[in-house]
């Protein structure tokens, strides 16, 4: 059982598609027996994400600034929301809450939080997963860009293989339990090693 953080939209104006597989993903990581972390929103992919989880029975804990608690759009129903004086203080919590890091769709807001955990990943702040999911092709214009950050370097290859890159929610429901689990210990010797954060490459 992991705590996921899942970074995806809180648009009033989705398509629908958009919401189904946010609530979807919610009732995927509860069959799987893990909590949800979120943003703390009731509202766009967000909340569609928190809804599917509790659905499922999934613990949800959603982490919200008081300034959208003051536009009431905070997740009222969330088994545990935690309010924070800003949004830095925010994204501080939800990293600091969470196993690993689930990216669905979503505009600046999701890239945002998506850039920081990865940027501290690479700076080896944390060793959490992080995953992005290309849902029909969603991010392929992004993922061309950063692949050719390296040749100009820009960025080191070994930065971007920090990224997961998968097409589905099962992908990554996959790649991050196999990344928490404990690696077998070797005959003679102690106990498991959590091997959290393993690279892969991008794509």
């Amino acid at each position: 059982m992991a705590a996921i953080c899942v970074f995806c939209a809180s648009s009033r104006r989705l398509d629908g598609r958009w919401l189904e597989l946010a609530h979807a993903t919610g009732r995927q990581l509860a069959a799987r027996g893990h909590t949800l972390v979120s943003g703390g929103g009731c509202v766009g992919m967000m909340g569609a994400a928190a809804d599917g989880a509790r659905a499922g029975g999934a613990h949800t804990l959603g982490v919200i600034p008081q300034n959208l608690v003051d536009l009431e759009v905070a997740d009222s129903h969330a088994d545990d929301l935690v309010v924070t004086g800003d949004m830095a203080a925010r994204k501080t919590l939800m990293v600091d809450k969470s196993d690993a890091f689930l990216t669905l769709p979503g505009g600046l807001g999701t890239l945002d939080e998506l850039f920081e955990v990865w940027t501290t990943a690479t700076l080896a702040v944390h060793r959490k997963p992080v995953v992005l999911v290309n849902a029909d092709g969603f991010y392929t214009g992004l993922l061309e860009w950063l692949r050719a950050l390296p040749s100009a370097a820009f960025a080191r290859q070994a930065a971007l293989d920090l990224l997961i890159v998968v097409d589905t929610v099962p992908a990554a429901l996959d790649a991050i339990e196999s990344r928490l689990a404990p690696a077998p210990a070797p005959a003679g010797r102690g106990g498991p090693l959590n091997v959290g954060g393993a690279t892969v490459p991008a794509g």
